[in-house]
């Protein structure tokens, strides 16, 4: 079996081979992609010429080796690889449609991310830092009913914009509270909700989750979209509002991108939620979905946010630093 390196060169030389006919022309793309929490090896297929006014699709080499290492079978994978970018080519329209960037002022919004596993994504994007966090901004490009268009706004496009960080952040203290309102449900209403979607009738639905005191209910903050809902929590009215119910300080478990979970004080330890939080990162959470191992605290009385762990898990892939080695040149001499 051919390690990653190996065959994304062989991908890169083989795919236009499996290509239909009226695709023989165009050149085939690899170049790397940062992406949250991952830098991923795109392939485009371009048609040569005015290629900067056509909408090419994308696949991922990683995606694709992934299958490989299921299967070790390279064909079926370019095969496969091959229809999907020419079902792809087939629905996408042939010129891009022209954006509209005086309307993106009123659709930058903020998004959390964490800071040491985009480290190299940072450097290209404004950005400013929270606690072992990064807030970032995306631009809302399209709203339907299929779902919400949008990118993330690195150096490049913020000069197209002509906007600042400064600007940015502006803007999105009242545009993602707009168009992504915040929302703090208990577990039980979540589940219950869960349940009713299923069919389940309210009183059986009432029946299955019982009922928990207040101060031993987990809250899932996040947004009425379900979609990078973990920014919410920075909105300070909100926590003090759940911490006024409870009578409590909070403990705020980063649980993904799309929301975090709050929990009474005197619920827990930090550290022993902490590591309960990189479990559940690493065994149930997708990389790309992940926002960090760290507990934060609430002070209700304070009003103040702040980090509650410094566990040395700072990655979110699970790899550690190696230590440096101290070069003893006494020890060397002997």
């Amino acid at each position: 079996m051919m390690n990653y390196e190996l065959f994304k060169e062989v991908v890169a030389e083989k795919f236009q081979e499996f290509m239909q006919e009226e695709y023989k022309d165009y050149r085939v793309d690899v170049h790397s992609v940062t992406k949250v929490n991952k830098t991923m090896d795109a392939l485009n297929l371009v048609p040569t010429g005015d290629e900067n006014h056509h909408t090419v699709p994308t696949i991922y080499l990683n995606d694709m080796y992934e299958h490989y290492q299921k299967t070790n079978d390279l064909q079926e994978i370019l095969q496969t690889a091959a229809s999907k970018v020419e079902h792809a080519m087939k629905e996408v329209p042939d010129m891009v449609p022209a954006i509209d960037f005086g309307t993106a002022k009123d659709n930058i919004v903020f998004q959390l991310v964490n800071t040491e596993q985009n480290k190299e994504m940072l450097q290209d994007t404004p950005n400013r830092s929270f606690q072992d966090l990064s807030i970032i901004y995306r631009w809302i490009v399209k709203v339907d009913a299929d779902g919400i268009q949008s990118t993330v706004v690195h150096n490049s496009l913020a000069k197209k914009l002509g906007l600042s960080e400064e600007q940015m952040f502006k803007l999105a203290v009242e545009n993602t509270r707009r168009i992504f309102p915040p929302t703090v449900k208990s577990m039980n209403d979540v589940i219950r909700d869960m349940f009713m979607k299923d069919g389940m009738p309210t009183e059986m639905a009432d029946m299955m989750i019982g009922e928990i005191p207040a101060q031993q209910t987990m809250w899932v903050i996040s947004n009425d979209r379900g979609i990078n809902g973990a920014i919410s929590m920075l909105y300070e009215d909100k926590l003090h509002g759940l911490s006024e119910n409870l009578g409590t300080d909070l403990y705020i478990m980063p649980s993904s991108l799309h929301e975090v979970i709050a929990v009474s004080a005197s619920m827990g330890d930090p550290n022993e939620l902490a590591q309960m939080v990189a479990e559940i990162n690493m065994d149930q959470v997708a990389l790309d979905e992940r926002l960090s191992n760290q507990v934060y605290h609430y002070d209700k009385d304070v009003r103040k946010l702040s980090l509650a762990t410094d566990t040395p898990n700072k990655r979110l892939d699970g790899i550690v630093a190696e230590p440096k080695l101290i070069y003893d040149a006494k020890n060397q001499s002997r």
